[in-house]
């Protein structure tokens, strides 16, 4: 049998939030999670404006006190309806943050 040589990486853990943004808003701000999980996001951005991916990652931030570079539009870029990976935090983490912030 041949010798193999394989590449291993590191797998970073981290949390899969699906995000439903709402464009032209008075203030930024997270409405409700839905019963699927789907996190409601009121932004002041236009929606056709590219400054409003930047400025929901900008936002997420701040509301689950990480660095924006932990955060990634992975899907939806141009849509409403977007997945963003957020690395180096639990799902639970994650969740109670976005709770106590609505509340």
């Amino acid at each position: 049998m041949a010798n193999r040589q394989f590449r291993l990486h590191n797998g970073q853990r981290g949390v899969a939030l699906a995000v439903r943004v709402t464009p032209r808003a008075s203030r930024n701000e997270v409405t409700e999670i839905q019963t699927d999980g789907t996190v409601k996001v009121r932004l002041i951005a236009l929606p056709a404006d590219d400054d409003a991916n930047k400025q929901l990652v900008a936002f997420l931030a701040e509301v689950l006190g990480c660095p924006p570079t932990k955060l990634d539009i992975v899907a939806g870029l141009s849509g409403r309806d977007k997945l963003v990976s957020i690395i180096d935090m639990e799902t639970e983490e994650v969740h109670q943050r976005l709770l106590a912030y609505i509340e």
